[in-house]
């Protein structure tokens, strides 16, 4: 299929082939298959998957492409780069299909709404603003925190699309979702440090 041919292919029917498809895709693989929009399409990809209930670990194999690629966003990279190591690794696409269905109702219902708005939003600053939240959300994800990647995953997502879409009303969202993120981190933060602290009065040297 030709550059041009993905290019106007919605997002979501490119996702439905690939999860259609038996046995392990590779990231590089994924990444060929949106073509010229590959740096928005994996963030929102990658982002999606991990809200996924996905085995242990999951999280932790997309998270690492979303703080390898918000960077290049950051920085303003037109194409995507990944190492050679990186592009080889992969998921069975049968367990990309547990979730999917759900994901992708979402995501049709999302490429029905949208519409470009809010141009400025994506000026040299908001585009690099993006970039610069998808690592910081990266770096979360990769970290093995219970039930911590629905929010910042979602967060990712939501941006990723408004890129695709040049939807600021979908960034303010992605946006409140990332505040939200924050949020839920912080607190769990807080929680665990007085549980630790509390276990640590209990001990007989503390």
């Amino acid at each position: 299929m030709s550059d041009a041919a993905r290019q106007d292919r919605p997002l979501s029917a490119v996702l439905q082939e690939v999860a259609d498809k038996d046995g392990r895709i590779t990231i590089g693989q994924l990444a060929d298959s949106f073509g010229g929009r590959a740096l928005g399409a994996l963030l929102l990809v990658f982002g999606l998957a991990c809200t996924l209930p996905l085995p242990p670990g999951a999280t932790t194999v997309f998270g690492l492409p979303l703080v390898l690629l918000g960077p290049q966003l950051l920085f303003g990279a037109r194409g995507v780069w990944m190492p050679d190591r990186l592009r080889r690794r992969g998921v069975e696409t049968r367990d990309l299909r547990r979730g999917l269905p759900r994901v992708l109702t979402w995501l049709r219902r999302a490429e029905n709404i949208s519409r470009p708005r809010l141009h400025f939003l994506f000026g040299g600053p908001g585009q690099r603003a993006i970039g610069l939240i998808c690592t910081l959300l990266g770096l979360v994800l990769i970290l093995p925190i219970p039930f911590g990647n629905l929010l910042p995953g979602a967060a990712v997502s939501v941006m990723a699309l408004s890129l695709l879409q040049r939807d600021g009303a979908l960034l303010l969202l992605g946006y409140g979702l990332t505040l939200a993120s924050a949020g839920v981190l912080i607190l769990a933060a807080g929680l665990i440090g007085r549980g630790a602290g509390g276990l640590l009065a209990l001990l007989p040297f503390a």
